[in-house]
């Protein structure tokens, strides 16, 4: 079972995230669920949500609290909340943000874990050029796709056609693509950078 966490803050799809990934991983032919848990309701408090990936039915239904990749969506939370709390000794991080982790007071923790399995994408800008609307959730999960492989690109697009319509949909993809790209770019720099 492959277990994701996500992180951000209430209004920023925290929970739509959580849901395209399982709807993904099912238009894929396999067994997801997905699931949130909020600390208060209101926009702009912190929001979790869950989604696990298996090939066997799921039968757990608690909260994630050793995830094999964690998703940050608002990069504000990670002096704020313990995001990396129970994280695989093999597993990925995902940063939406323009710093590097170093700049973010972070690099202790791409000594942690394997080359390529830590990087940041610019995924709320990447929604206002695409999207017009800072929502990063469905720009992640292409970035996703392209970090982990647990689902593919054309998964995820296929997860925002059946979300969304039209223009806004085109818009995602668009934008879920360019951030995948952007960490297929990223993952090679840095196992380049660790072979040297």
């Amino acid at each position: 079972m492959f277990q994701v966490r996500i992180h951000g803050r209430g209004g920023q799809g925290v929970v739509t995230a959580a849901e395209l990934l399982s709807l993904a991983a099912f238009g894929e032919g396999r067994y997801a669920q997905a699931f949130p848990s909020f600390g208060s309701e209101r926009t702009g408090a912190p929001v979790v949500s869950f989604c696990r990936i298996d090939d066997r039915p799921i039968r757990t239904r608690e909260p994630i609290a050793e995830p094999d990749a964690v998703i940050v969506q608002d990069v504000t939370l990670v002096h704020q909340v313990d995001l990396f709390a129970g994280l695989r000794p093999s597993g990925y991080v995902l940063l939406n943000t323009t710093k590097s982790f170093e700049e973010l007071g972070l690099a202790e923790l791409l000594d942690r874990f394997p080359a390529g399995r830590l990087v940041t994408v610019a995924a709320t800008e990447l929604a206002l050029e695409e999207i017009g609307r800072p929502l990063p959730n469905a720009v992640l999960l292409g970035a996703f796709a392209a970090l982990t492989g647990m689902i593919s690109l054309d998964g995820v697009a296929s997860a925002i056609r059946e979300r969304f319509a039209g223009e806004v949909a085109a818009a995602n993809v668009s934008a879920a693509t360019r951030a995948a790209a952007q960490v297929r770019a990223a993952r090679e720099e840095q196992v380049g950078a660790r072979a040297d």
